[in-house]
């Protein structure tokens, strides 16, 4: 009996990591490869199917590919594109159209957000639910809006930014050129903005402030947050306050079930789900008071990418 399997791939800015994964969310064979961002995407493409039927070979005959899905930076999923992604050199360039030179199956693209939402939905934490948003903590912040089981894409295949949300008037500027953004506050490089501005006016010591500022990173907050610094705590408790205050207004537009929690960041646990959740509960509306859960992903860390790819091609599949 043939056994039908997905190529899923992540597209990362330093890494692209690619596996075989069936129905049930098995991963069959992974890999791996630098996505070198000095190279073009065909280049990058035809050295992963390289890759991949060297990988194939170890295979029997009766696995049977069905399709290919991929997650990637400013991924467009109505037209196939990629539009001058984050910390590569593509500018644009059309994957569906591309991948047609390796493969004779369907392929569906979107971002990274939209493909953990997938994922968690397939065969993670939101495996029962059709009303939810996925945010990834990461560098940046980024989200997948998912109503009545659905990811919600917009007109133009771009909805559901909430890191681009204003979170604080007239405030930082972001990565996209806006101010007060919802990434510069809740992300892994805006924590480390906020440990530098408030270790400044700290009274007292900190394990951070033994740390030279230019060389701080936010697993430096989360290691002196561990260890019980007090800065380090409050540094965690503003970031949750930010992030829960301003994650309140979307539970007006959608009334999600969860906001489920995933990226590097987010590995921080309670210590950032904590004050997310009492601030997102003293802001909401009383009417969704108490009605939505604030959630760790259900997707495990070595394999989460990959297996958000795979949901996203195994949906389409399936609609």
């Amino acid at each position: 009996m043939n056994k039908d399997f997905v190529l899923s791939i992540d597209v990362g800015g330093t890494n692209t990591a690619f596996g075989l994964v069936d129905k049930t969310g098995y991963c069959i064979a992974k890999d791996s490869l630098r996505t070198n961002s000095g190279k073009t995407a065909e280049e990058l493409f035809t050295h992963l199917f390289m890759q991949f039927s060297n990988t194939l070979k170890e295979f029997k005959k009766d696995h049977h590919l069905v399709g290919v899905g991929i997650g990637a930076p400013n991924a467009n999923y109505y037209t196939g594109e990629v539009k001058a992604p984050p910390n590569l050199t593509w500018h644009d360039v059309n994957l569906v159209q591309l991948l047609s030179q390796f493969v004779d199956v369907p392929v569906v693209i979107t971002n990274d957000a939209n493909a953990a939402a997938l994922g968690e939905m397939h065969f993670g934490a939101a495996k029962n639910m059709k009303h939810f948003i996925e945010i990834t903590l990461g560098t940046g912040l980024g989200s997948g809006i998912v109503v009545d089981g659905k990811v919600v894409y917009g007109q133009d295949g771009f909805a559901g930014e909430l890191g681009h949300v204003t979170a604080i008037f007239d405030g930082r500027i972001c990565g996209c050129g806006r101010k007060g953004c919802l990434e510069a506050y809740a992300s892994a490089t805006g924590i480390v903005k906020t440990a530098v501005e408030m270790m400044d006016t700290i009274n007292g010591d900190s394990e951070l402030l033994h740390i030279d500022k230019e060389k701080l990173e936010s697993r430096d907050v989360f290691v002196a947050a561990q260890n019980g610094d007090q800065l380090a705590l409050e540094i965690f408790e503003k970031t949750g306050e930010i992030l829960g205050r301003t994650l309140a207004n979307s539970v007006v537009h959608t009334s999600p079930e969860a906001f489920i929690f995933f990226g590097g960041m987010a590995q921080a646990g309670d210590l950032i789900l904590d004050p997310v959740r009492r601030h997102l509960e003293k802001n909401v509306m009383k009417v969704f008071k108490g009605k939505t859960k604030v959630l760790p992903s259900g997707l495990p860390g070595t394999d989460a990418a990959i297996l958000g790819a795979a949901a996203l091609i195994w949906n389409e599949l399936d609609s």
